[in-house]
């Protein structure tokens, strides 16, 4: 039998090859040729993945139509998370479409802001061009999102994004609907459809019409639980980015502390010296003394911070390097076990206990302990009765976890803020662009400190 990781990797290739023939097929084709036809693939939604990724790199703009929403989760899971925040994954229901359109916008909005290895690509470079080309449709989006109300968001929202992927319900309801590939997955095309016959691609068989659902009369118990499911899933995508986040910039503080932290102490505790000695001689000047009271205040705060940092580093921490894999994993298990949908406080002791440690093990690149967690969970949930298992909660329980999710929501979006918004952050992304051309900033600036306290020194010396 293959291991997981390269049976992965094989249903991976087999995919993006699948996906690699559809876009040739396509691009050969004129744009008046006759709709093209394939079959049903062997893992469809994995196919669809990779041609999302396909047509980014190439620069093209692509619709991926599907009968109802029961394919988005899977399909929204099987993107690459180097290309998910591009990707409108927007089910037809309204309350679900706000909460994924929210979700997707902090998830880009982060990405923007982190800059990464990734956020470097040619696609990402075309994103903030998109951005750029529709400042005032962005702002508009930030401004819906940050009320945090019912309304439905901007209609021209779509246009932020170069991979749309709807429901038929959804689509007709879009103002924008042209894009320069159109996939037709399981259903027909809509009278509403704005695309070249050349660049029409319909796969599979049709659905069962009678299972394309319109999810508006649901009842409220119903309501809740598609609710709970769509933010659950979102959620799961933002704790990955926050945990991420927030990973790489302790990974940051520990190399700063070392480097420059230090000396920073040392340096401070110097110039305060020199600012008590200045103000014992003149001890009737009251702005030389207020001057040494600041300095010292500093000094203390700065010593504060090494020590911290320095015992802090007494536990030995691999360096951050996550790779899709173990984020996939942690996507999921999120999505499984996140506390807020616990179905009471004991279950929410456990459930926090097991994402305490899945967060830990996901810092430390610790697969197999991420995996002993998934592991956990299972067995936990085998052996409780039957009516806990049960997808269906009751109403009370639903509405306090739908509050709890949605709180939660609320939070990460303002912890992100927050790290985003911090002096270290913006030091961060100084040294990572810095790195990027060649050179060391904080190398940099520990030489100048080292500099600046000899300079001291031999000030302390002369008196």
């Amino acid at each position: 039998m293959l291991a997981p990781s390269i049976a992965r990797t094989e249903a991976r290739d087999d995919a993006a090859a699948v996906a690699a023939a559809w876009f040739a097929r396509l691009s050969a084709s004129s744009l008046v040729a006759m709709p093209h036809e394939e079959a049903l693939p062997p893992r469809p939604l994995a196919a669809l993945a990779a041609f999302a990724a396909i047509a980014l790199a190439e620069g093209r703009t692509l619709l991926i139509l599907v009968p109802n929403d029961d394919d988005l989760p899977e399909l929204s899971n099987t993107l690459s998370l180097a290309i998910r925040p591009l990707c409108l994954v927007l089910p037809a229901a309204d309350f679900a479409a706000r909460i994924a359109l929210r979700a997707t916008l902090s998830l880009l909005k982060s990405r923007l802001w982190r800059d990464g290895e990734e956020e470097q690509s040619v696609v990402w470079a075309r994103q903030r061009d998109r951005i750029a080309a529709n400042a005032g449709l962005w702002q508009e989006t930030q401004t819906w999102a940050a009320r945090n109300d019912r309304s439905d968001g901007p209609i021209a929202v779509a246009e932020l994004f170069p991979v749309r992927i709807l429901p038929l319900a959804a689509y007709r309801a879009l103002q924008h609907k042209t894009s320069d590939i159109t996939l037709l997955y399981r259903c027909d095309a809509p009278v509403e459809l704005i695309a070249p016959a050349g660049r029409l691609l319909r796969i599979g068989p049709r659905a069962d019409t009678q299972r394309q659902r319109n999810l508006a009369p649901l009842d409220e118990d119903a309501r809740l639980m598609v609710e709970r499911a769509q933010l659950s899933r979102d959620i799961a995508d933002l704790e990955l980015e926050l945990v991420t986040v927030q990973a790489e910039v302790a990974d940051f503080m520990r190399d700063y502390y070392e480097r420059v932290g230090r000396r920073m102490a040392a340096h401070d505790a110097l110039q305060a010296r020199l600012a008590r000695e200045a103000a014992q001689r003149a001890p009737a000047n009251p702005e030389i003394g207020s001057r040494a009271e600041k300095k010292q205040q500093q000094a203390e705060q700065s010593a504060r911070e090494s020590q911290r940092f320095t015992e802090a580093a007494t536990e030995e921490t691999p360096v951050f390097r996550p790779n899709n894999d173990m984020k996939r994993l942690f996507r999921q298990i999120a999505q499984q076990i996140h506390p807020d949908r616990a179905i009471d406080e004991a279950d929410r002791a456990w459930r926090t206990q097991l994402m305490s440690e899945a967060n830990r093990a996901y810092r430390h690149g610790d697969e197999r302990a991420l995996r002993e967690v998934g592991a956990l969970w299972g067995e936990g949930r085998s052996e409780m009765p039957d009516d806990a298992r049960a997808s269906v909660s009751p109403a009370p329980t639903l509405r306090l976890q739908v509050d709890r999710l949605r709180a939660r929501l609320a939070e990460i979006e303002s912890e992100l803020h927050r790290l985003f918004g911090s002096r270290l952050y913006e030091l961060f992304i100084a040294a990572r662009q810095a790195r990027r051309q060649q050179r060391d900033l904080l190398g940099e600036m520990a030489n100048q400190l080292d500099a600046s306290i000899a300079e001291l020194q031999q000030h302390c010396h002369a008196i």
